[in-house]
């Protein structure tokens, strides 16, 4: 039987250290994805990463704006989502949809379709997760540059335990405090903000979180091997 997924691509994914596009790492991740043996639908979304942010710092020396810089980041996730579509070439639909209704028409070519950013004051986490509801998703994968989610900053605490199972209510009182309004601004780099906590935990869709960097993983995910390191996100604690 199969299966409607949706695979979130970070934007961190897209570029090495010294912020140049990573070429090898999206043919790699293009690669994998070209195997719709087992796929039905499959949307994929991608992230603005540094290159986003850099644009939106220069934004914010300028003036304050923070809709101005959402527009950024919707623009730079779109075009991310390009180099992707150039790599699949004709298995992928050719036009970056923007809005829901224009991912609708582009579903009907039963091609991969490659998107970014839809509106302001909304990450591309919180659109994948919209988009897993919309094409009825068997499960979402956020491909992010750590192993899944942690007890604790991995990038600064060396002690961070990697969460193998949550409930989207305990990964809500993990990764927010009482008094964290829990929207990520624009650039800032969260996996999940309140906003794709609410669609989380609406949907009841399995959300597996994992290294994008480590591309042999996601590879046996994809053809079908779960008991790879990540971390699944599910209404029911497994």
């Amino acid at each position: 039987m199969k299966r409607n997924i949706v695979v979130k691509i970070g934007g961190s994914l897209l570029f090495k250290k010294e912020n140049s596009i990573d070429t090898e790492k999206i043919k790699q991740l293009g690669t994998i994805l070209q195997n719709q043996e087992h796929i039905g639908k499959c949307v994929v979304v991608c992230g603005g990463g540094i290159l986003a942010r850099n644009y939106i710092d220069v934004v914010r020396e300028f003036q304050s704006n923070e809709a101005l810089c959402d527009i950024i980041g919707i623009k730079v996730s779109r075009i991310n989502s390009l180099l992707f579509i150039s790599y699949l070439k004709d298995m992928a639909y050719p036009v970056v949809p923007e809005s829901m209704e224009q991912l609708a028409k582009a579903l009907l070519s039963k091609k991969i379709v490659v998107m970014g950013g839809l509106q302001t004051g909304q990450s591309t986490t919180s659109v994948a997760l919209e988009v897993g509801e919309y094409i009825n998703a068997s499960q979402i994968v956020i491909l992010t540059d750590v192993d899944g989610i942690y007890d604790k900053d991995p990038r600064k605490e060396k002690d961070a335990k990697l969460m193998k199972s949550l409930t989207p209510q305990q990964l809500q009182d993990l990764i927010l405090s009482p008094q964290d309004t829990g929207q990520a601004a624009a650039g800032e780099y969260r996996i999940f903000d309140a906003v794709s906590l609410q669609i989380l935990k609406r949907s009841r869709i399995p959300v597996r979180v994992m290294n994008g960097n480590k591309t042999e993983q996601f590879q046996k995910f994809w053809n079908g091997n779960e008991k790879v390191t990540h971390t699944l996100i599910t209404p029911h604690k497994s």
